[in-house]
Formats: structure tokens, sequence, C-alpha cells
């Protein structure tokens, strides 16, 4: 098993003497940005697309969990696949699968062909996003080089939630909501064309990986039933059926995942690839960083639109000085920090920093401004996560070789989608459940139902903290005290 997470290919030159890298960052960066961004660029877009196509209230949530449950479920088999035909070959084939159904979605005319255009590109995206993190890991291979694509591609892949409440303002506004799918029309065809020209064929090691067939049964279907489970208990509750349910079985599904990962010749996922202490802590990082800014990302915007009565627009650009932080925190992260501290610093200090952001976000009243009460809070979570998200993008795909990036890439992304869903749910259950509580010990007065709003948002950023702190602790206590030796080529 060792030998199978070494690298086998010979060494790539370093320096610039392949500039072709960066104008392939470009194309991976644009396709991650995509893929992220869509999980959110449509929710600002929905009253408009519900008005136009007619469907009730109760269909609208199927138009964001059709895209999260065909992404979560298939990631691993994308990731399986990519390290089958080959990273060029998968990244275009997710590209043009993207834009195909991105066009569907916005030329449709009813609800069903909405959320199948949805579900495809959730399906496209599975594929093209370890496929994205495969090719910067095989590229980049001398450290300050590796360093600052990783820096690049994780501002993208941290900001992009936030970019997509931006753009989805601005087109729903400025043009219309079909405009939120038509957008991705022209990012794939640049990031298609950027790639065929850039991103070469990558030699084959060994013998072509032998598909697990009912592995990619279960963990697909466990993946989806736990996307499920948690998109039911955000407007159901945890204790009705549609979400328990459905989170039962992915337990079950799972642990027969495991089990069979364990005794199969040909594992879609290698035991070897979680085990890894680094990589466990990468994975668990990015997993608790999702919980948290998914919480942030979806109770400010209730509160700017709410509360401070703001736009959809100016919404979208009082998220921009968290971006421009995350961006920041990213680079100082790649070149700066992680040379001199290593994984086992950085990242509890950008879990802590979050934490304390998420704390001044419980002070917010209903009369509480932007600048002094949202704005600083804003900057710290931006800060501190541009640091956990560089840093466990890096450890997450470090130490493996060819024939398993692409799964690794998989559990990077995975982490990262499951760690939203969760955030979702959860927080969204316990703030929706102190709301209630508050109204009714304060009763239903305009000034009440303010305050209690604020108080659900309020715990949600309590228990967001909490996450926050339990992933410095636990990332602390993973992460070598001394780093694995810098990544050799193609590893």
């Amino acid at each position: 098993m060792k030998a199978a997470l070494q690298s086998e290919a010979p060494p790539q030159p370093d320096g610039g003497a392949d500039t072709r890298r960066w104008w392939a960052l470009g194309a991976v960066v644009l396709a991650q940005l995509m893929v992220v961004l869509d999980g959110t660029v449509v929710n600002i877009a929905l009253p408009s697309a519900q008005t136009d196509l007619g469907f009730s209230d109760g269909d609208r949530q199927w138009i964001v969990t059709g895209y999260s449950l065909a992404f979560g479920g298939l990631l691993l088999l994308g990731g399986r696949v990519s390290d089958m035909i080959g990273r060029k070959r998968a990244f275009l084939a997710g590209l043009v699968g993207f834009a195909a159904a991105s066009a569907l979605g916005g030329a449709a005319d009813g609800f069903g062909v909405l959320v199948a255009a949805r579900v495809l590109q959730g399906a496209a995206g599975a594929l093209l996003a370890p496929t994205a993190l495969a090719v910067l890991a095989t590229m980049f291979t001398a450290p300050k080089e590796r360093a600052r694509a990783f820096g690049v591609f994780s501002a993208a892949a941290g900001a992009g939630s936030a970019i997509g409440v931006l753009l989805g303002g601005f087109l729903t506004e400025g043009l219309n909501w079909r405009w939120t799918l038509y957008i991705n029309v022209f990012i794939a065809v640049v990031a298609a064309a950027t790639a065929t020209v850039s991103i070469g064929r990558t030699p084959r090691q060994g013998p072509r990986p032998v598909l697990d067939i009912p592995g990619v049964v279960l963990v697909s279907a466990g993946l989806f039933a736990l996307v499920l489970g948690f998109s039911e208990a955000e407007t159901a509750g945890w204790a009705s059926p549609p979400s328990w349910a459905p989170l039962t079985a992915s337990a079950l599904l799972l642990v027969a995942f495991a089990a069979r990962q364990r005794r199969t010749a040909h594992p879609l996922l290698p035991p070897g690839v979680l085990l890894d202490r680094d990589r466990a802590a990468g994975y668990s990082g990015i997993l608790l960083a999702s919980v948290g800014m998914f919480g942030v990302l979806l109770f400010v915007n209730y509160y700017l639109q709410d509360s401070l009565h703001y736009s959809p627009i100016r919404t979208g650009l009082a998220f921009l000085p968290m971006v421009v932080l995350l961006v920041i925190g990213s680079q100082l992260a790649t070149n700066v920090f992680l040379p001199r501290l290593g994984h086992r610093r950085v990242v509890p200090t950008g879990m802590a920093l979050g934490a304390v952001g998420m704390v001044l976000l419980t002070g917010l009243e209903p009369d509480s401004t932007y600048t002094t009460g949202v704005l600083p809070a804003l900057l710290l979570i931006g800060f501190g996560i541009g640091n956990v998200i560089t840093s466990s993008f890096q450890a997450g795909t470090s130490g493996v070789d060819t024939g398993t990036i692409g799964v690794a890439s998989a559990v990077v992304n995975t982490s990262q989608q499951i760690g939203g869903s969760i955030g979702t749910a959860l927080l969204n259950t316990l703030a929706t459940a102190a709301t209630g509580h508050y109204l009714a010990a304060h009763g239903t007065s305009p000034a009440a139902t303010a305050q209690a709003a604020t108080h659900g948002y309020a715990v949600a950023y309590w228990w967001g903290a909490g996450t926050y702190t339990a992933g410095a602790l636990l990332t602390a206590l993973l992460y070598r005290h001394k780093q694995r030796p810098a990544p050799q080529p193609n590893t």
C-alpha cells in the first residue's frame, strides 16, 4: 500500500520552463469557480424563476437540492473516472457537460426541465471538480510554484460561494434569472479553449485502474442519501422520516462501502488515502471550515436583506471584503505562513480566527450597522478560512501517485460538499428552533419578530464558533509535528 501512494513519474522541469502550466491554472480556476458558485448563484434567482415558470414553494428547494445530490453523490466516481480516462479528457468532458446542462437550464420552459438541468450540472461538476484539483496537483510540482498555484485555486474554491451571491444579484436584477445559468456556457468555453492548448496528456503509470462497480454503487448511494437527509432536515426537521430515514440508510451504505474497500483488490478509495494523518487533517479541516462558511453565507445574507433591508446586489457587494481577505489569506498561507510555520500551526490559527469572527456576529441586533457590526467579523472569517482552505487542499492531495490523485481530489471536494450540506441543514434547523422559542416567550409584535430573527442567527453563530473551535483542536492533533518533505513531481 505504501508503494501505491508514492510517485513513480520522472521529474518535471522547475521554474518557468513550461509556461503552459500557468494557462492551465487559469482554466482550472475558472472551472472550480464555476462549479462552486453554481451552488449559490441560482439561489438569488429562485423567486424570479418561480414567478416565470409557476412552480410552488415546496418545489423550489429541488432546484438547489438536485444540484447538491448529483454533485455530492457522484464525486468519488468522478475522481475515479478521471484516474481511468486521463485528466485532460475528463476535464474537457466535464466542461462540455456542465455547459450543455447550463444551456438546457437557461432555456427551461418548465419546472421538470430546470430540475433535470440542475441534476446534470451536478453530475458534470462531480467529474470536473476532482479533475481540476488533480490537474493542479500533477502539473505544479516545484514547491514554490505549487504553493502559488494552490493559493490561487483555493481562493477561487473558498470565494466561489460568496461570488455566487454577488453574481446572482447582478444577473437577476440586470438581465434575468436565466443568465445565472447561461453565464456558465461562456465560462466553460473559455476554460475549455485554454485547457485544450495548455493541459497535456498524463502518461499512465502502471496498469489501467479497474472500476469497483459495487463500491461505486455503495458510495454513490450512501453520499446521495447523506445529502438528501441533510436537505430534508433543513425544511422538515431532524425528527421527520424524510430526514432520519436517508441518514440512517447513508450510514449503513457507507459502512458497507468501507468494509468492501478493505477486502477488494481494486478499491475505489484505497484506505491508505484516508489513513495518512496529514491528509485526514486536510479533509477534516475543509469539512469543518465549510460547515461554518456556509452558515456565514446563509445567515449574514438573511440578516442583510431582512434586518438591514439590503437589495440582492448590495448584499452581494457586502460580502466582497470577506472575499478579498480570503484571497489575501490564501496567498499569505502558501507563500509565507506554511513554509515557515507548517500546517499544524497555520490551520488551527485560521480556525481560531473564524471562531472569533463568529462570536462577533452573535452580538448583532436588528439596528446594528454593517460597518461596525458585520464587517469586522467578515474580515476575520475571510482571512482565517483563506488560510484553512489553502492548507487543507494541499494536505489532502499530498503524497499520492498519479493513479490515485483523482480519488484523493474527490475526497477533498466531497468533504467541502458534505460540510456545506451539514452547515446549511444543521445551523438552519437550530436557528429556526431558537427563533420559534423566542417568539413563544415574547409574543409576535414587530419588534419581537425582528429580535427573534437575530436571536436565531446568534444561536447559529455560536454553533459555528464551536465548529471552528473543534476544527482548531482536531487539526492541531492530527497534523504531524514535522511535515512530509516537499512534494515530488506528479505526487
